[in-house]
Protein backbone atom coordinates (compact mmCIF):
# COMPACT_ATOMS: atom_id res chain seq x y z
CA UNK A 1 0.00 0.00 0.00
CA UNK A 2 1.21 3.50 -1.13
CA UNK A 3 0.12 6.88 -0.08
CA UNK A 4 -0.59 8.25 -3.59
CA UNK A 5 -3.12 4.33 -3.51
CA UNK A 6 -5.13 5.63 -0.35
CA UNK A 7 -8.78 7.31 -0.84
CA UNK A 8 -9.48 10.16 -0.27
CA UNK A 9 -12.15 9.73 3.58
CA UNK A 10 -15.88 10.92 2.72
CA UNK A 11 -16.83 14.44 4.52
CA UNK A 12 -19.33 14.00 6.69
CA UNK A 13 -21.95 17.26 6.84
CA UNK A 14 -22.22 18.50 10.93
CA UNK A 15 -26.14 18.00 11.98
CA UNK A 16 -27.91 21.36 11.96
CA UNK A 17 -28.07 22.35 15.68
CA UNK A 18 -31.07 24.62 16.09
CA UNK A 19 -31.52 26.83 19.31
CA UNK A 20 -27.94 27.52 19.53
CA UNK A 21 -26.03 30.85 19.67
CA UNK A 22 -27.06 33.91 17.80
CA UNK A 23 -24.63 32.64 14.68
CA UNK A 24 -26.73 29.87 13.48
CA UNK A 25 -30.02 32.06 12.74
CA UNK A 26 -32.02 29.10 14.16
CA UNK A 27 -32.30 30.37 18.18
CA UNK A 28 -35.63 31.44 19.27
CA UNK A 29 -38.00 29.21 18.47
CA UNK A 30 -35.27 26.64 16.88
CA UNK A 31 -37.69 26.64 14.06
CA UNK A 32 -40.63 24.86 15.55
CA UNK A 33 -42.21 28.13 14.60
CA UNK A 34 -44.50 30.38 17.38
CA UNK A 35 -47.58 28.87 18.71
CA UNK A 36 -49.38 25.12 18.49
CA UNK A 37 -48.86 21.78 19.58
CA UNK A 38 -46.31 21.19 17.64
CA UNK A 39 -44.03 24.07 19.15
CA UNK A 40 -44.32 22.37 22.39
CA UNK A 41 -41.69 20.25 23.90
CA UNK A 42 -42.92 16.05 23.63
CA UNK A 43 -45.32 16.78 20.90
CA UNK A 44 -45.81 13.93 19.48
CA UNK A 45 -49.09 13.47 17.11
CA UNK A 46 -49.96 9.90 15.94
CA UNK A 47 -50.26 9.85 12.12
CA UNK A 48 -54.09 9.21 11.95
CA UNK A 49 -54.78 12.06 13.96
CA UNK A 50 -57.03 14.44 12.18
CA UNK A 51 -57.34 17.96 14.66
CA UNK A 52 -60.03 17.07 16.92
CA UNK A 53 -62.25 16.03 13.88
CA UNK A 54 -63.92 13.11 14.05
CA UNK A 55 -62.10 10.65 13.42
CA UNK A 56 -62.07 8.46 9.64
CA UNK A 57 -62.26 5.26 11.39
CA UNK A 58 -65.45 6.31 13.47
CA UNK A 59 -67.24 8.14 10.25
CA UNK A 60 -67.22 4.92 8.53
CA UNK A 61 -70.43 2.62 9.41
CA UNK A 62 -70.07 -0.29 10.63
CA UNK A 63 -72.24 -3.00 8.86
CA UNK A 64 -72.71 -6.88 8.51
CA UNK A 65 -71.53 -10.04 10.31
CA UNK A 66 -68.01 -10.67 11.05
CA UNK A 67 -67.04 -14.17 11.79
CA UNK A 68 -63.16 -13.54 13.25
CA UNK A 69 -64.13 -14.31 16.70
CA UNK A 70 -65.94 -17.57 15.22
CA UNK A 71 -62.72 -18.66 13.21
CA UNK A 72 -61.13 -22.64 13.61
CA UNK A 73 -57.26 -21.68 14.46
CA UNK A 74 -55.16 -24.84 14.02
CA UNK A 75 -51.91 -25.46 15.74
CA UNK A 76 -49.53 -26.05 12.96
CA UNK A 77 -46.77 -28.63 12.58
CA UNK A 78 -44.27 -29.58 9.56
CA UNK A 79 -43.40 -33.51 9.38
CA UNK A 80 -39.78 -32.36 9.96
CA UNK A 81 -40.68 -31.68 13.63
CA UNK A 82 -42.17 -35.39 13.83
CA UNK A 83 -38.72 -36.59 13.62
CA UNK A 84 -37.70 -36.23 17.29
CA UNK A 85 -39.85 -38.99 17.89
CA UNK A 86 -39.04 -43.02 17.82
CA UNK A 87 -39.90 -45.19 15.43
CA UNK A 88 -43.73 -46.68 15.97
CA UNK A 89 -44.62 -44.25 18.04
CA UNK A 90 -48.66 -43.21 18.33
CA UNK A 91 -48.47 -39.32 18.06
CA UNK A 92 -50.94 -37.11 18.99
CA UNK A 93 -51.99 -33.53 20.59
CA UNK A 94 -51.44 -33.86 23.83
CA UNK A 95 -47.90 -35.72 23.27
CA UNK A 96 -46.93 -32.87 20.91
CA UNK A 97 -47.80 -30.37 23.75
CA UNK A 98 -46.01 -32.51 26.33
CA UNK A 99 -42.92 -31.92 24.44
CA UNK A 100 -43.40 -28.71 23.73
CA UNK A 101 -43.43 -29.02 19.55
CA UNK A 102 -46.91 -26.95 20.43
CA UNK A 103 -47.56 -24.39 22.79
CA UNK A 104 -51.80 -24.54 22.82
CA UNK A 105 -53.59 -27.04 21.01
CA UNK A 106 -56.23 -23.82 19.86
CA UNK A 107 -59.45 -25.92 17.73
CA UNK A 108 -56.79 -29.07 17.12
CA UNK A 109 -53.75 -29.36 15.36
CA UNK A 110 -52.84 -29.29 11.34
CA UNK A 111 -49.96 -31.36 10.11
CA UNK A 112 -48.73 -29.95 6.96
CA UNK A 113 -46.06 -31.08 4.27
CA UNK A 114 -42.67 -29.15 5.09
CA UNK A 115 -39.85 -31.48 5.36
CA UNK A 116 -39.43 -34.69 5.21
CA UNK A 117 -40.32 -37.72 7.31
CA UNK A 118 -37.81 -40.59 7.80
CA UNK A 119 -39.56 -42.49 10.67
CA UNK A 120 -42.60 -44.95 10.68
CA UNK A 121 -45.27 -43.22 12.50
CA UNK A 122 -48.45 -43.50 13.44
CA UNK A 123 -50.16 -39.55 13.64
CA UNK A 124 -53.29 -38.63 15.22
CA UNK A 125 -54.55 -35.14 14.16
CA UNK A 126 -57.35 -32.83 13.55
CA UNK A 127 -56.59 -32.17 10.05
CA UNK A 128 -53.74 -32.84 7.81
CA UNK A 129 -52.87 -31.62 4.42
CA UNK A 130 -53.57 -34.36 1.45
CA UNK A 131 -49.39 -34.22 0.82
CA UNK A 132 -48.80 -34.77 4.77
CA UNK A 133 -50.87 -37.80 4.55
CA UNK A 134 -49.04 -39.31 1.32
CA UNK A 135 -45.64 -38.77 2.96
CA UNK A 136 -46.56 -40.14 5.96
CA UNK A 137 -47.97 -43.12 4.33
CA UNK A 138 -44.94 -43.30 1.86
CA UNK A 139 -43.01 -44.54 5.02
CA UNK A 140 -45.44 -47.26 6.08
CA UNK A 141 -46.40 -44.74 9.26
CA UNK A 142 -50.75 -43.73 9.67
CA UNK A 143 -51.98 -40.50 9.35
CA UNK A 144 -55.72 -40.66 11.37
CA UNK A 145 -58.19 -38.15 12.23
CA UNK A 146 -59.47 -37.41 15.72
Amino acid sequence: MKLENLNKTPEFKASKRVGRGPGSGMGKTATRGENGQKSRSGASIPAWFQGGQSPLYRRIPKRGFNNKQFETKYAVINLSDLNKFNDGDVITPELLKEKGIIKKQLSGVKVLANGELEKKLTVKAHRFSSRAVTKIESKGGKAEVI
